[in-house]
């Protein structure tokens, strides 16, 4: 069986062959973000670390949400995304970068 590791909420998952992303993280209390679940709003947006290998092509869907430039750097929608052998994936990461240098500002303003 397949392993999804969820990089930012901890978790590592055991999964049946193709699996769908998304399912797995609702049913597993995984936390990747979503609102529709079925390609339209792309808040189930999320980074293939490692496996990229192992996962369904990408689908239309994906690339008029995402963009061909975040698909180059292996983003990808949970919701479209099916696993076929052992993932990594992570989300977030963007905001907590925002987060963080917005945070710094107000640190270094302060001194």
């Amino acid at each position: 069986m397949p392993s999804v590791t969820l990089q930012t909420s901890g978790k590592t998952i055991e999964v049946a062959n193709d699996t769908n992303l998304l399912r797995m993280s609702i049913r597993y209390e995984g936390s990747v973000p979503y609102k529709c679940g079925g390609g339209l709003c792309g808040t189930c947006r999320v980074r293939i670390v490692e496996g990229n290998e192992s996962v369904s092509k990408v689908m239309k869907k994906e690339i008029d949400r995402l963009g061909q430039d975040k698909i180059d750097q292996g983003y990808r929608l949970a919701c479209q995304t099916f696993v076929t052998g052992d993932v990594t994936i992570a989300w977030g990461e963007e905001d907590l970068e925002r987060l963080n240098k917005i945070a710094q500002r107000r640190i270094n303003a302060a001194q």
